[in-house]
């Protein structure tokens, strides 16, 4: 299985104008190339093919005046950025023709300058030495190893996010390290006041990183926009912007790394529930609040550490009513308000916890029951049921007939 492993760097100055001036001859490929296959598309042509794209973007490109600095760069960046170009047309068309799973995939648009920026080497544009890391037709460029590789890369992708960081990524291929197998399975139920409540009983609270500092980001937005587009003031404010959104996207990610961490490496087995989460971010209300938790992104996490450590990870229908039967009988009430977190079951009479109740549904619904009879039922008889199917030591009434 491939990984990808992300690390820090910091070059000088000299090597920013450097990778600005590399970052800036890759947008301009894309874009040159992008728009000239929406012109031959409203022309009526068909698209250009990936090697007359790079013909005519990059070969004899770099014979005109206008585009002759593009020689200046390295050749291999701006290769693949015309094949990431081709398989982003590919994948519209796949998603086009009902060919690719998950949501429609929309056509490729044109990279903006104030945005991320990257540029992705492969194999024979790099090579990576124990403290930095060399880049075709570029300097040596200091890397923080927060950790070590565990093999060679395939290809290795330079970053610059809106916050004027630098980072560089590279593809490795990794083998499963599989954990000592366990007995035990949770079953989580996502919510908004409490981002995760397990089977066991346990809660976990997100940080909600957007709700502490949403004051500092609207004053931060507000000073933006009286700042004018393009001048060296706006570009203070939108660097200020972005280093805050940047550091409430990296609060968010570290507690979701380590909630799943810790989930794989205490459990057999994660049963999650299926969640409308485009869905519910329809919904004017609470789409900040959902937005501010990161619930795709945990079920994106799981998946891939589940089979990483050879974990069992089950996601059950978003139909079940979860949040309506009785973990203990199996009867079910019918819809609850969302204001209602406790209630009592009219058949068992015991009370529940909302949250709690549907940990416990969710890890029954994936197959894991939290008491099995010796017969491998996934219920225990309830005392009601079992009583109206004794022998009753009452006397019994029969009712008699006069024809008789």
């Amino acid at each position: 299985m491939k990984a990808r492993y992300r690390y820090r760097i910091y070059p000088t100055n000299a090597q920013q104008l450097l990778l600005s001036k590399l970052f800036g001859c890759v947008r301009v490929v894309w874009n040159d190339a992008l728009a000239h296959c929406k012109t031959e598309y409203l022309d009526g042509n068909k698209k250009p093919s990936g090697a007359d794209l790079q013909k005519l973007f990059i070969t004899q490109a770099k014979k005109t005046v206008e585009r002759e600095w593009l020689s200046e760069v390295s050749n291999i960046p701006l290769q693949q950025s015309l094949n990431d170009l081709e398989q982003a047309y590919q994948n519209f068309f796949k998603s086009c023709k009902k060919e690719r799973k998950g949501k429609p995939v929309r056509p490729p648009k044109f990279k903006k300058r104030r945005a991320a920026q990257s540029a992705r080497f492969r194999k024979g544009g790099f090579k990576v030495s124990p403290a930095s890391i060399y880049l075709a037709q570029f300097w040596q460029v200091e890397v923080v190893w927060s950790r070590a590789l565990p093999a060679e890369p395939s290809s290795v992708t330079v970053l610059k996010d809106a916050a004027g960081r630098y980072f560089v990524s590279f593809v490795v291929e990794i083998q499963p390290s599989l954990l000592p197998q366990l007995d035990n399975a949770v079953g989580i139920d996502l919510g908004i006041t409490t981002f995760a409540t397990f089977s066991t009983g346990e809660k976990v609270d997100a940080p909600k990183p957007l709700k502490k500092r949403i004051g500092r980001l609207r004053r931060l937005s507000k000073n933006l926009s009286r700042k004018k587009r393009g001048s060296n003031r706006y570009e203070v404010a939108r660097k200020r912007k972005a280093k805050l959104q940047a550091k409430l996207k990296d609060t968010r990610t570290d507690f979701l790394h380590k909630l799943s961490t810790r989930l794989i490496r205490e459990n057999q087995a994660i049963i999650l529930e299926d969640l409308n989460v485009s869905g519910m971010l329809k919904n004017c209300k609470l789409s900040r609040a959902i937005s501010d938790l990161g619930w795709r992104q945990f079920r994106t996490f799981l998946e891939g550490k589940t089979e990483k450590y050879g974990r069992t990870f089950t996601v059950i229908s978003r139909w079940e009513p979860t949040s309506q039967t009785c973990s203990c009988c199996g009867f079910r009430g019918g819809k609850l308000d969302l204001s209602i977190r406790e209630w009592t079951c009219l058949s068992c009479e015991t009370t529940h916890d909302r949250d709690k109740n549907a940990a416990t549904n969710i890890k029954a619904a994936g197959g894991y029951s939290e008491a099995q009879n010796g017969c491998g039922g996934k219920r225990q008889t309830t005392v009601k049921v079992a009583a109206s199917c004794e022998a009753s030591t009452r006397q019994e009434f029969i009712q008699l007939s006069l024809f008789d």
